[in-house]
């Protein structure tokens, strides 16, 4: 007995199976949770560093080069890019797709335990973190209290908001930017400690060793025991003043005669606005696994919270971006195409059916399979984002295909008298190969998607399975539920032409009549003149293929898409003090506020590490940025990319000397320039010539913008080479020059006062006057082994030079990165014009080059899904053979794919949209669609050959009667994708492209793969009768 038989003799087996498909598909679906995008975590590691003082060089060679060579053993690893900072080293490890990243960190972990002996004593302990998408920031918020000084406020919320903020279900970490925080100076007068012969390194283990606390033990008798504690840590700022350094003869010398003890705060490196206001700048971000949307709620409830109980403080938060809005927009957005595409289908199938019965029919396919979808998704582990539920609008089209197919076939058994329950058999076993040919040929394209690696992979995966799922669910129903309804509920409907909506279906049918009789005539003509056809598609195929050079169609990763938002970033000339940068900002933030129509919220980040996925965690005293949303709605008068540009103009006019750069914020907030160009040599000179042309080069090239040298810029630095013969003769020790020098710059902070167990840093360092300038410098003293004090001037040179700002080296070789912005063009257009100009004036040969950033993933991810399309077509091909049980007749489905894309091409030309990855995914997705009419056609002339008929005739037979089936699943899928192609809205940018390559593909194949099969399929049966020998009756003028 056939599944069907099964569905149609016993319905409460189908009824049993659906009701505990679609339950479990609803319980799942209240499962599952929202987010944008799928977890893609590339697996790259950071390892950071914090080397304070030492310049770019310096923690190259003590810092970056030590980690680079512990690191590089790695198993999996594939690249290791060390950056050289002021004061720190930053490390980035790239491993292969395959690597575990958890297993790796471990590892990676071990590995610096192992060497950290090996690292400078001043250096801190390497922090290592991964990098994932999901890290950026879910809100960004600024949190004042109006009625506390800032340092009290920074006070409460270390001790008391964050830590309730941290135990909010979902978040990860809170980034704290600005805030003053508290810290007792020690402000050391030069000229007093050299009057009482002293020195920094005295000073400072005279407060170290003052400030213990010791246990010392137990006091025990037969009654009782104690503990008993030495308290002998500072209790208040005058303990510290009245401590006595040494004596001078009778009088003791205290720490307050040679300093000044100020309970002040730490130095302001960050500053965070909102719209002006100075406040903490707080950054959420959720942990990996948590959903956006749920964390977000949660957050903005803890915030309600905090404001009733911290009222009297006048402590508030405002929210200045949460990410979770356009996550909740673009998923209603998608749900609303889907709501309008089922209702499109629905009018399409009434009007194809005649009767709200039989279109019912096909709809109930629909729900059938996308809600058992549901029960895949939540064992799977995915969400409902952008990706799993636009492959749910992509598949409405197709799932209702095999109903459609199957129905249709009924429908043709019933007009030739048959009853319910028979044509409701016999029309599902004559078509049913058919179905399931479809149906493998729409999975089988997309299998290959799975094995693809790299970043794009987990973004394909969820897509690819989800339509898979739901198109073995719809083959299921058209297997079991479409027959059953359809031998219970079918009905041939005898149009009456009083009723006016049947007279409109009278005068439909007519027009489908004509059209297929006409196109009949066509198929003949075109079989007799084979040479003529043949010559006119090519022509039209090579013609479209043309449009491609003409640059209307570009190439980009993906779309970034307006949401009204963009960040301006500003570089200021690195010898700027922070105070400088802050007070030109707010300059920079008060002109854009005052375009009050047009922005909403200008969120200052003076001196912080910067906000966007991919970016380094370290801020600089001469660098701020500004995120500025426009009110809603703004972008549609202003696009976001020429306000921002006009903005950036006039920031640019106004203040010369600050490198702007501007980038538009898009679905995904990402720092990362789209080109990257990393150049490498073991010569560093030349590696930064052959930078500097190439970076002109890109600079006059259409769309490039800001392109910029990352270790490019230069920062003064004062050198200081010791005289090592005069230091030995005065025994002064080249550790003591160095760690007393570091001390009055930088601070000693070994010590701590503590206060009701809140531990605060007592730091020790020169007076701000006597660390000001290069005499300073000269001027220091140091104690020599007979006690006479020797000024730094006797023992060095020092010198102002120009040092590098920043060092990088991959791989071990030192390197720099070429970084450009594009505007008004696809990234892939600007790689092109770079390639060109790079094949017509190479680099030296010593340079080595090779992309990074979009462009790198964009050659992977076209790679990969290139060879996916090669796979599917072969799997196709494979199938067909199966089926057919022949190896020549699936070629001839095989051709009706080419001239899909004719329509493909001509509809990313005519919508100039840019070849991304989503649009290649809809190229994909053609090879299933498209495979479908010709197999009806193929399928057809088969049976009727079988039956005696001559190939000239089967195929102008099966023409005529598979037309109907052919246009109505090609009209239903057009159709349902037409709300997503002219969607707009949040993440929009996204579908169109993918929709119309779908609906151009599938219009062109619709017209001409009823003219190329049965022209191709002639072919090559002539060739074939030719080949056995056998007399087929081959007869053109037949009929």
């Amino acid at each position: 007995m056939t599944l069907t038989e099964l569905s149609i003799k016993r319905p409460s087996f189908i009824i049993v199976i659906f009701t505990i498909l679609i339950g479990g598909g609803l319980i799942s679906y209240n499962q599952l949770s929202y987010e944008l995008l799928p977890d893609f975590s590339p697996p790259i590691l950071t390892v950071t560093t914090t080397y304070p003082g030492a310049s770019p060089a310096t923690v190259e060679s003590q810092v970056s080069k030590p980690l680079e060579d512990a690191l590089s053993g790695l198993e999996n690893i594939s690249e290791v890019t060390a950056f050289s900072l002021d004061n720190a080293s930053v490390m980035l490890l790239e491993f292969k797709a395959s690597a575990n990243i958890d297993k790796v960190l471990e590892d990676a972990q071990r590995k610096v335990n192992n060497m950290q002996n090996a690292l400078p004593e001043g250096a801190q302990t390497p922090v290592l973190a991964k990098i994932e998408p999901n890290a950026s920031p879910v809100l960004q918020v600024s949190a004042v209290a109006k009625n506390m000084s800032d340092r009290d406020f920074m006070e409460l919320l270390d001790d008391q908001i964050l830590p309730q903020i941290k135990q909010t279900k979902g978040v990860a970490e809170v980034q704290v930017i600005g805030g003053e925080k508290r810290e007792l100076r020690v402000n050391v007068d030069k000229d007093k400690m050299k009057l009482y012969g002293l020195s920094l390194a005295v000073i400072n283990q005279s407060i170290a060793a003052a400030n213990v606390e010791f246990p010392t033990g137990k006091l025990k008798s037969t009654e009782e025991q104690m503990t008993v504690r030495l308290a002998g840590k500072y209790k208040t700022v005058a303990d510290l003043e009245n401590l006595i350094l040494t004596t001078n003869g009778n009088s003791p010398i205290r720490l307050s005669d040679v300093a000044d003890v100020v309970d002040g705060s730490k130095d302001q490196i960050t500053v965070s606005r909102f719209n002006g206001e100075n406040g903490v700048g707080l950054r959420i971000k959720k942990q990996s696994d948590a959903n956006a949307v749920d964390m977000s709620k949660a957050t903005k409830k803890r915030f309600k919270e905090i404001e009733e109980k911290y009222a009297s403080e006048g402590v508030h938060f405002t929210i200045a971006t949460d990410t979770s809005i356009p996550t909740i927009e673009s998923v209603n957005a998608v749900i609303h195409d889907l709501e309008l595409a089922v209702l499109l289908v629905a009018v399409v199938m009434m009007l194809f059916l005649h009767s709200l019965r039989n279109a019912f029919i096909v709809l109930i396919s629909i729900p059938a399979s996308l809600i058992s979808t549901f029960v895949a998704m939540y064992l799977l582990g995915y969400t409902l984002n952008l990706m799993t539920l636009l492959a749910m609008s992509l598949v409405i089209g197709i799932l209702v295909d095999d109903s459609i197919v199957v129905l249709e076939n009924i429908y043709r058994h019933l007009q030739m008298g048959k009853k319910r329950r028979q044509a409701a058999l016999d029309g599902r076993n004559e078509i049913g190969f058919t179905a399931l040919a479809i149906t493998l040929v729409d999975v089988v394209v997309f299998s290959p998607v799975v094995f693809i690696e790299g970043t794009i992979s987990d973004i394909l995966h969820q897509f690819s399975i989800v339509v898979v799922v739901s198109t073995l669910m719809s083959l299921f129903v058209c297997f079991t539920l479409t027959p059953w309804l359809a031998s219970r509920f079918a009905k041939e409907v005898k149009l009456n032409p009083k009723n006016p909506f049947q007279a409109f279906l009278m005068w439909f049918e007519r027009r489908i009549s004509i059209f297929t009789d006409q196109y009949v005539k066509l198929v003949g003509w075109s079989l007799r003149h084979k040479i003529i056809t043949g010559i006119s598609i090519i022509a039209i195929f090579i013609a479209s293929f043309a449009t491609m050079g003409l640059g209307i169609v570009g190439q980009e990763f993906v779309a970034q898409g307006d949401q009204g938002k963009f960040m301006i970033k500003l570089k200021y000339d690195k010898s700027t003090t922070f105070e400088e940068n802050n007070a030109t900002t707010y300059e920079i933030e008060q002109m854009i506020l005052a375009q009050k129509d047009i922005v909403d919220i200008v969120f200052a980040n003076v001196g912080g590490p910067s906000s966007g996925m991919g970016a380094a965690s370290f801020g600089a005293e001469n660098k701020s940025e500004l995120t500025v949303k426009m009110k809603p709605g703004m972008q549609k008068k202003f696009p976001t990319i020429k306000y921002m540009n006009a903005i950036r103009k006039k920031i640019e006019d106004k203040y010369s000397g600050i490198e702007v750069k501007a980038l538009n914020i898009g679905m995904v907030e990402s720092e990362e320039a789209p080109i990257e160009i990393f150049l490498s040599s073991d010569d560093h000179d030349l590696l930064i010539r052959e930078a500097r042309r190439l970076k002109a080069a890109i600079l006059a090239m259409k769309g490039a913008k800001d392109p910029t040298i990352s270790t490019d810029d230069i920062t003064p630095e004062v050198r200081i080479e010791l005289d090592r013969e005069k230091m030995g003769q005065l025994g002064v020790p080249i550790a003591a020059v160095g760690m007393q020098l570091q001390n009055a710059l930088t601070g000693n902070d070994d010590a701590q006062y503590d206060e009701k167990g809140q531990e605060y840093d007592i730091r020790v360092m020169m007076d701000k006057f006597d660390r000001k300038n290069v005499d300073n410098i000269n001027a220091m003293t140091f104690t020599a082994n007979d006690g006479k004090q020797v000024r730094l001037s006797e023992i060095a040179t020092v010198s102002v030079e120009n040092g590098n700002g920043s060092l990088e080296r991959k791989n071990r070789i030192s390197s720099t990165t070429i970084r450009s912005y594009v505007l008004g063009t696809a990234s892939g257009t600007v790689s092109a014009s770079i390639e060109k100009y790079l094949s017509e004036k190479p680099l030296d040969k010593n340079v080595r080059m090779t992309w990074g950033g979009e462009v790198k993933r964009q050659k992977e991810s076209f790679g990969a899904l290139g060879t996916a399309m090669g796979i599917g077509l072969i799997l196709v091909y494979l199938i067909m053979v199966a089926l057919y049980d022949n190896f020549v007749y699936p070629f001839v489905v095989l051709f009706s794919i080419l001239v899909s894309l004719i329509g493909a091409i001509l509809a990313l030309n005519l919508t100039s949209s840019s070849m991304g990855i989503f649009t290649m995914l809809g190229m994909l997705m053609l090879l299933g669609l498209v495979a479908k009419n010709a197999i009806l056609i193929v399928d057809f002339t088969n049976h009727l050959k079988a039956e005696g008929k001559s190939t000239y005739t089967a195929l102008l037979e099966a023409v005529r009667e598979r037309m109907r089936p052919i246009l109505m699943t090609t009209i239903a899928m057009v159709i349902g994708m037409i709300p997503i192609a002219t969607a707009t809205g949040s993440g929009a940018e996204w579908k169109n492209g993918l929709a119309w390559v779908l609906i151009g593909g599938l219009t062109s194949s619709m017209f001409l793969t009823i003219i190329v099969v049965p022209m191709m399929y002639y072919i090559v049966d002539r060739i074939k009768a030719r080949f056995t020998k056998k007399q087929v009756s081959v007869a053109v003028t037949e009929d």
